[in-house]
């Protein structure tokens, strides 16, 4: 018997044949108008999520396809996308967007002082559309750029945790929140 490596999965496909594949190797095909919704790297980032579930959590060596299938679907939907047999479709009204990037900019010259102000700001706007999903990305390079840093260091992870920490301190506290998800990236 040959030895699987490390960094794969087997994959049993619905005619009995099993295929090994690692994260990278997992591909897909979106058909129909639904191709241009859903964006190529938030697909392999969440196709990474579900095969580092399998294999890392619950220590599994072979996985359907079915069941690989259905995990992602949850992920998908976990991040605000409408999975159908016909394709994907996105909720955009329903979910809010915001770059820590162009906030970064916007506080260039006063740094973290009126950084925080602003981002609090940001959510409150984002939770008056009633989103299901808060989406805030850019956050490496929003915090090099608040720390004043070329190269990661403990500084910028500092201010990368309270950032998220802030960030979830004002979600909580918001009465506005409902069953409001905050994605941070």
């Amino acid at each position: 018997m040959i030895a699987l490596q490390s960094d794969c999965l087997v994959f049993q496909l619905a005619n009995g044949e099993s295929v090994p594949c690692s994260a990278e190797m997992i591909s897909f095909e979106i058909s129909g108008n639904a191709g241009g919704l859903l964006e190529p790297e938030v697909l392999r980032n969440a196709a990474a999520a579900v095969f580092h579930y399998f294999k890392q959590e619950l220590l599994r060596e072979s996985v359907t396809v079915g069941e690989f299938a259905v995990a992602l679907e949850k992920v998908l939907r976990g991040l605000g996308f409408i999975i159908r047999a016909g394709g994907i479709e996105t909720r955009s009204r329903n979910i809010g967007e915001t770059d820590l990037g162009r906030l970064a900019c916007e506080s260039a010259h006063c740094l973290e002082l009126f950084f925080y102000p602003r981002l609090r700001d940001e959510l409150r706007a984002q939770l008056r559309q009633s989103p299901r999903l808060l989406r805030f990305r850019g956050l490496r390079g929003c915090v090099k750029q608040l720390a004043g840093a070329r190269r990661w260091s403990p500084r910028c992870e500092r201010l990368q945790d309270h950032i998220i920490e802030f960030l979830r301190s004002c979600l909580t506290a918001e009465p506005e929140q409902g069953e409001c998800a905050l994605v941070v990236e």
